[in-house]
């Protein structure tokens, strides 16, 4: 289990690394951050439990998502 800061890092890290793939593949980098939330959440690799820190930075990340789609 990581603590908020290391999972905050961990995951900006890999939606950079996941970001760059899917350019590369000329797909949309949305779908690269998806799939790293996806992966990072409590269904797959259970990195980070369901807790009221997780619900914040869910909501952080829909307005990241959100800004980044241009809404």
């Amino acid at each position: 289990m990581l603590n908020t800061l290391e999972f905050v890092v961990l995951l900006l890290a890999a939606a950079v690394v996941m970001v760059a793939l899917f350019r590369s593949l000329n797909l949309p980098p949305v779908l690269g951050y998806l799939l790293v939330g996806a992966i990072g959440g409590p269904h797959a690799l259970n990195l980070m439990q369901e807790s009221a820190g997780a619900s914040h930075l869910a909501e952080f990340g829909v307005v990241f998502l959100m800004f980044s789609i241009g809404l």
